[in-house]
This record gives C-alpha cells, sequence and structure tokens, in this order.
C-alpha cells in the first residue's frame, strides 16, 4: 500500500446509473443518514478545502474497532473525499452516534478486503462489487 495518492473515479456503473440519480436520491438518503435505526448510512461533516464552507454527505459507513470504513461509491476525487483528505479529518455520524475522524487513508479492494469482511455482510459486499468500488477510505477514531 502506498502513501502517495492516486486518484481513483468512479466505476462506469456508477457513472452511467448512480451519478444520474444523485440529485434524486441524496435529499431522501440525507434524511435517513446518521439516524439510529439506519446503521450504515452515515453523514460525513467536512469542511471544503477552498472555500471553507461546511458540508455534510451521506455515504455508506461501518465502525470496525477504531477505524470507520466507507466505501468510495464516487472514488477518492469526490469532492467530500478530497476534503476529509485536505482537511485530515470529519466528524462521521453513523447509527446516532457522533465520531470525530482522522488520518484518513484509502485502500485498495483488494487490500481492504479482511476489514470489508467482517465490517459488511455479504448482501453489502456483492453490492459493492456490483458497483465497481475499487477504493475504501479508512478513518481512525479519534480519542
Amino acid at each position: 500500500m502506498s502513501s502517495r495518492f492516486i486518484p481513483v473515479g468512479p466505476s462506469l456503473v456508477v457513472r452511467l446509473v448512480l451519478r444520474p440519480l444523485t440529485k434524486l436520491l441524496n435529499p431522501l438518503v440525507s434524511t435517513l443518514a446518521g439516524r439510529r435505526f439506519v446503521p450504515l448510512i452515515a453523514r460525513i461533516h467536512h469542511v471544503g478545502r477552498r472555500s471553507g464552507k461546511r458540508y455534510t454527505t451521506p455515504t455508506g459507513a461501518h465502525v470496525a474497532g477504531d477505524i470507520i470504513v466507507i466505501p468510495l461509491s464516487f472514488g477518492n476525487v469526490s469532492d467530500w473525499a478530497s476534503n476529509v483528505r485536505a482537511a485530515g479529518q470529519c466528524v462521521v455520524t453513523l447509527g446516532g452516534k457522533s465520531y470525530h475522524a482522522t488520518q484518513p487513508r484509502f485502500v485498495e479492494a483488494d487490500d481492504a478486503k479482511p476489514v470489508v469482511k467482517q465490517s459488511f455482510n455479504v448482501i453489502n459486499r456483492f453490492a459493492f462489487r456490483l458497483l465497481g468500488i475499487r477504493q475504501y477510505l479508512f478513518l481512525h477514531l479519534a480519542n
């Protein structure tokens, strides 16, 4: 695993199917994200790297020990992932709890397999393969 940043964009499936639906789905997903009874949809609270503006972005996530695992549907070049990388931190609201997360690290899907297998069920992992997810964001829980 290299510490050098290599841009990874979304898969063809995500670009053709998911991206056009985001404007329709994001308001609904944002309403559910982070809530106590919605365990796999998180809210990522981050600050714009150029604007300094605060943003909230819904995404899938799971806490595995002291790591928050986030499948990167839109790759590591999405605005929110770039913001978290630049800031070196964010706040993740998941399952009704908020976590201060630091040390963002982009991990290739093959390298992330053991943690992903521990974190997500077989149906989730199958969906990740269908979506062509190539990277995960690992964040460390801050003390």
